[in-house]
């Protein structure tokens, strides 16, 4: 047998990951003086209202050498094989701690750097569910997701300036500036670390310009797994994106999987953004 091991960062909740038969490791979250644990003990909604509420950013942790190695002795106890897939290895420790772990287990553990996040290791896992599922060896699924992820694309309009300021990723003027002409930036993941590709004034041009990086990078391949996501408390600016972008999914689906992304990513970005994640039909690397 070949079980699936995530991280919290994937943005499968406790609940999907135990229906799924995915063992999902949450990440540790630091709020102030408090501490939590992933999808434990802070859902995604308190995490956005804690967010909101708090002057500093919360910080999260790598999950370590040693929680990996409990969980992969625990489930690999009944001669189980492992695979498991971790958040980028340019955003966190987690993949190094899961490598050394994996070496103790003599090659029953493999171990996967998704080169990605939140919507874009989700469907990464979703992908190792499939692989799973048809029964190919351990040696083949890993082989397929370190080829297949290269083509996973995620693209996100953010709402506001404000993270991205607080996080050091962009100067305080820049984001002032940016506030003032409402300007929605977009961001995607590029070789592993998340890169702002573009902006747009008003959320209609940001979707709209979503929609146009989705189709430039040759649209989306119905036949592998997709998600679109939101952060915040509400998805309201998901179901308005999901109107402007209409022609994409028209024709090709009438069941879009949705996420709530958490707190690993949702730290930089804040409420209120827009991720969509999908394998690009041209199976173009970023």
């Amino acid at each position: 047998m070949i079980k699936l091991v995530v991280d919290s960062a994937a943005d499968l909740t406790q609940d999907e990951a135990e229906k799924l038969g995915v063992v999902c490791i949450p990440v540790q979250v630091r709020i102030g003086d408090e501490e939590f644990l992933d999808g434990v003990n802070l859902q995604h909604k308190e995490f956005y209202e804690k967010l909101i509420e708090s002057a500093e950013l919360p910080k999260t942790s790598q999950i370590n050498e040693f929680r990996w190695e409990e969980v992969f002795s625990e489930i690999t106890a009944d001669g189980s094989e492992v695979v498991a897939i971790t958040l980028s290895s340019k955003l966190s420790g987690t993949y190094g701690c899961a490598v050394r772990a994996a070496k103790k287990f003599g090659g029953k553990v493999r171990v996967i750097d998704s080169m990605n996040a939140c919507a874009g290791e989700r469907v990464l896992c979703d992908y190792a569910l499939r692989l799973i599922n048809k029964g190919l060896a351990a040696a083949e699924i890993e082989a397929e997701l370190n080829s297949a992820k290269n083509k996973i694309q995620l693209l996100a309009v953010l709402d506001t300036l404000k993270y991205l300021k607080k996080g050091g990723r962009i100067s305080a003027a820049a984001a002032v500036a940016g506030e003032l002409l409402s300007i929605k930036p977009v961001v995607s993941v590029v070789k592993g670390e998340v890169k702002c590709i573009g902006k747009a004034m008003g959320s209609k041009k940001g979707n709209n310009l979503l929609m146009q990086l989705t189709e430039k990078c040759g649209g989306i391949d119905f036949d592998m797994p997709y998600v679109v996501g939101y952060s915040g408390l509400s998805d309201d600016y998901l179901k308005k994106y999901l109107k402007d972008s209409e022609p994409l999914w028209k024709g090709h689906t009438e069941n879009i999987p949705v996420c709530s992304v958490g707190c690993t990513i949702g730290t930089h970005v804040g409420p209120n953004g827009v991720v969509v994640a999908f394998f690009a039909k041209n199976g173009a690397n970023k």
